[in-house]
């Protein structure tokens, strides 16, 4: 018997109503998980994008992922929060929030390239530009994929009620798989078939595609007409402007890359390791070589930089040499200049830019067709990894041609263990010389170098040579934007033992050569000058730079 004065039981919320299907409840809980599977993979690859794109133009990749990931687990938390007020609305503003995530996250790689193109590499009053622009990006796109999470399971709950501990399973098991496969397509198929920008893009019209078929198709009997036209325009707007990015990006790439290099760029390619750009090199024009953004060549002052790697590390025994490093073959060709040479062994990741190196007209004239000469040996490895096997006390130089120790993934490649390797590989009178990154920019990644050389048993000698021409910053690991370029090189000519090598120039050096004895006497001086003392080792374990 029902007691008439008993209080009423609470009404249930009004989002909480049985969906009006056109399919199957089955069929409709399948859809949504495929749903979540989708925005699930577009979300994560926005997120690798992000990273591949700031390491790319920043640099120092450990940084720029810890502050994508961080501020992005971050604002998924403040979205999903935010989401609570849209439950009773939960497909229309599941299908907004996809709309927003595709425009917002298929346009930021463009975005991103753009402001670095245009702003001049970030100099002047754009100092902080990349970091503040990766920080808003990370945070608008954690918002919006933090907010899918709550107004899904809301959609999942009204298909069917379930207890809590069984939908989130089902929710995060797709959510999951969906991550997966996002993580895997971005490096092994966005990236080296559409490249970054046609990638991002073509990850936001799978997104908003995805979002607004889920909304319309399932639950299109819970938006009112006005509703259902306004999400279907708008997601078809920002499907056409996707669709004419994509269009647009060989010209806006090719543009941006003008604009960030100049106008003589020949050759521009993605080697499977790293952007290549060729500029210049024709005409008369000097040819200035681009790694990942980095001059790593520069035509004016090329020669004056290898000849100061090879001729002091040249001065002793020299019959075996060693180059680890050195794609370009501008070490190559310092080290074949001398004929007692009888074999060069060059050890390069990067096959990609060994091809130009020997077939780029302009490349190859500059490297004096080293790539030609029968005593040279080219192997295609990791640097650290070839070491490892390498024959024990088998040469007389070895020369580490190596990118800067700031950028981080050449951080194990100056580390005391690839020191150690090194010095196994050398013969009991060997020496060792490093390029070692500017000195007067980065006194401390230098002499962490240099401490990390006397570590694996190496006595060293430094110097810095200064680049000659004022109107373009000298140094191979400098980024495009000149005001903040290094202005030297710095070295460290090192002997196993405890005795530091002297540093001196072959007296039967062939010609031509920039640099005397008396200049490298007072390149020495100048490295004196900025010693910092007692650093710690670099390991792999525990990175200095």
């Amino acid at each position: 018997m029902i007691d008439p004065h008993a209080p009423a039981p609470p009404s249930a919320p009004p989002w909480t109503a049985p969906a009006r299907l056109p399919v199957r409840p089955g069929t409709g809980r399948f859809l949504v998980l495929v749903c979540v599977f989708v925005c699930a993979a577009c979300g994560l690859v926005y997120e690798l994008e992000l990273v591949a794109f700031a390491s790319y133009l920043i640099g120092d990749s450990v940084t720029q992922a810890s502050v994508v990931l961080s501020v992005m687990v971050f604002a998924m938390g403040i979205g999903s929060l935010a989401a609570k007020r849209l439950r009773w609305h939960a497909a229309a503003g599941f299908g907004a929030i996809e709309i927003a995530l595709a425009l917002v996250g298929g346009c930021s790689a463009m975005a991103l390239y753009a402001v670095f193109a245009w702003t001049g590499g970030w100099g002047g009053i754009w100092a902080d530009g990349p970091r503040c622009l990766l920080v808003a990006f990370s945070l608008a796109i954690g918002l919006l994929v933090g907010a899918e999470v709550p107004l899904l399971m809301e959609l999942i709950q009204r298909i069917r009620r379930q207890d809590a501990g069984g939908a989130v399973a089902d929710l995060f098991a797709a959510d999951y798989v969906g991550a997966l496969v996002g993580g895997l397509a971005f490096p092994f198929l966005l990236l080296p078939f559409l490249g970054q920008l046609t990638g991002a893009l073509l990850t936001g019209a799978v997104n908003v595609i995805a979002g607004v078929a889920l909304v319309l198709g399932l639950f299109r009997r819970d938006l009112s007409r006005r509703a259902r036209w306004t999400l279907l325009l708008t997601g078809l707007t920002v499907l056409g402007v996707l669709a004419a990015a994509a269009a647009l990006a060989g010209d806006f790439e090719r543009a941006a890359r003008h604009a960030v290099y100049g106008d003589d760029v020949r050759v521009a390619v993605r080697t499977g390791v790293q952007e290549v750009v060729l500029a210049g090199g024709t005409g008369g024009r000097p040819l200035d070589l681009f790694l990942d953004g980095r001059l790593r060549v520069g035509g004016r002052d090329q020669r004056r930089y290898h000849e100061a790697l090879v001729q002091p590390a040249l001065s002793g025994p020299h019959t075996r040499v060693l180059i680890l490093g050195g794609g370009d073959g501008l070490a190559a060709r310092e080290v074949l200049r001398h004929r007692d040479v009888r074999r060069v062994d060059l050890v390069e990741l990067d096959a990609g830019l060994i091809r130009l190196a020997r077939r780029d007209p302009g490349l190859s004239a500059l490297n004096g067709h080293a790539y030609d000469d029968p005593r040279l040996r080219v192997t295609t490895a990791d640097a650290l990894t070839w070491l490892r096997g390498a024959p024990a006390g088998t040469y007389d130089v070895v020369i580490a041609d190596l990118p800067d120790p700031g950028i981080t993934a050449s951080t194990k490649l100056y580390s005391q263990e690839f020191y150690g390797l090194a010095r196994r590989a050398l013969a009991a009178d060997g020496r060792l010389v490093v390029h070692a990154g500017p000195v007067t920019a980065r006194p401390r990644a230098f002499w962490t170098v240099a401490s990390t050389l006397r570590a694996a048993g190496f006595a060293t000698a430094a110097y810095r040579v200064p680049g000659q021409d004022a109107g373009f910053p000298a140094g191979p690991d400098r980024s495009a934007d000149a005001s903040r370029a290094p202005q030297d090189w710095g070295f460290l000519l090192a002997a196993p033992g405890r005795t530091a090598p002297r540093l001196r120039l072959d007296r039967e050096a062939p010609a031509p050569r920039t640099l005397t004895g008396d200049d490298l006497a007072a390149d020495a001086r100048a490295a004196a000058a900025t010693r910092m003392g007692r650093l710690p080792a670099s390991t792999l374990a525990h990175p200095r730079y």
